[in-house]
C-alpha cells in the first residue's frame, strides 16, 4: 500500500476529531474526539516509519499511546468530579465551576 492512503485516512480521522471537539457538548465525547486525533497522529508516525524503514516513528507512537492513556485517566477523573458536583457532564455547565 502507498503512504498517501494512510495519510488520507489519518487526515480524515483528524478532521472528524476536530469536528467532535468543536461541536460536541458532552465531555466524554470530547475526550473520545481527542483520542481520535491522537490516533490519527500515530497513524502518520507509523506510516512514515514504515516508508523510511526506520523504527523511530513506531517507538514514538508507543510513547504517544502511553501518554494518551494517562490523559484519559485524568480526563475521566475530571468528568466524574464534574458529574458529582453538577449532576451533568455538559461542558457549558463546567463554566459555572470557575472561581
Amino acid at each position: 500500500m502507498y503512504v498517501s492512503q494512510f495519510l488520507l485516512l489519518a487526515a480524515f480521522l483528524f478532521c472528524v476529531g476536530v469536528y467532535g471537539v468543536l461541536v460536541r457538548r458532552n465531555a466524554v465525547l470530547v475526550l473520545m474526539s481527542v483520542e481520535l486525533m491522537l490516533n490519527a497522529a500515530n497513524l502518520n508516525l507509523i506510516a512514515f516509519s514504515a516508508q523510511l524503514n526506520d523504527i523511530t516513528g513506531q517507538v514514538f507512537a508507543l510513547f504517544v499511546i502511553s501518554i494518551a492513556a494517562a490523559e484519559v485517566g485524568v480526563g475521566l477523573a475530571i468528568v466524574l468530579l464534574m458529574y458529582r458536583n453538577l449532576h451533568s457532564i455538559d461542558l457549558d455547565d463546567a463554566a459555572e465551576m470557575k472561581g
